[in-house]
């Protein structure tokens, strides 16, 4: 039964944003644009940073950012928006654990579907040599933004400033990334550094190894643990 209602929450936490216009226009239009624009867009970047990434890697990594940015935009409204509505169902009986497990699956799912979306437009412009390297490279940025829109949520209540929040790091993790510039700098320091080390192989028709694999697994794992404690948090904090 507890199981049941927990899946229920989920499936209304994430039909809750779908209903709202704007996401829809954002999941179908921002994955086409990424892919369509990033080509061009991220390889003159790249040329004027000093990186090297160009063609079928830049396409492939507009994918994971557009994948990435819906995630963390609405990892960010899942818990900036929620607080109320969270905290009544932690009070009700539904207990704050549960809550953030409903939200957490909320996001993940529609994670997944942003992901989905962007992997689709990557295949319809470029085509895709390495499908499975391809697929769980994109649902890994996606997975990771979810753990950086979660805690930005639980630190700024402001839906403006979140989002510029949100915006700003991931300016500075598309801009600062592996082939973007001519030396390291910050980019190691970046949650997504080996998700796009793997899609820029992917794109470029190449494979990566199983460190890079481990690594981006880790990360989207942390990510998760994060934006459960945020969303857990989110639900906690005011019931006393």
């Amino acid at each position: 039964m507890r199981r049941a209602v927990s899946s229920l929450a989920t499936f209304s936490f994430a039909r809750e944003h779908l209903r709202t216009p704007l996401t829809l226009v954002l999941l179908i239009c921002l994955p086409a644009l990424f892919v369509i624009a990033s080509a061009a867009v991220l390889g003159e970047f790249a040329q004027a940073l000093g990186g090297t990434v160009a063609g079928n890697s830049a396409s492939a990594l507009g994918a994971g950012w557009a994948a990435a940015f819906l995630a963390g935009v609405l990892g960010y409204f899942e818990v900036a928006s929620s607080r109320g509505a969270d905290r009544r169902l932690s009070l009700a009986g539904f207990g704050a654990g549960r809550v953030a497990l409903a939200r957490i699956g909320a996001a993940i799912g529609l994670a997944l579907l942003a992901s989905a979306v962007a992997y689709l437009a990557l295949a319809l412009r470029v085509g895709i040599e390495h499908p499975f390297h391809a697929a769980a490279a994109i649902v890994a940025f996606a997975l990771t933004y979810i753990g950086i829109g979660a805690l930005i949520g639980s630190l700024i209540s402001d839906a403006l400033a979140g989002s510029l929040a949100v915006a700003l790091i991931f300016l500075l993790d598309t801009f600062s990334g592996p082939g973007m510039t001519s030396s390291g700098g910050i980019s190691v320091l970046m949650p997504t550094r080996k998700a796009a080390d793997l899609l820029t192989a992917a794109g470029a028709g190449q494979g990566s190894p199983s460190g890079d694999w481990i690594g981006v697994a880790v990360v989207a794992a942390t990510s998760l643990v994060l934006a459960f404690g945020a969303f857990w948090l989110s639900a906690r904090s005011r019931t006393r």
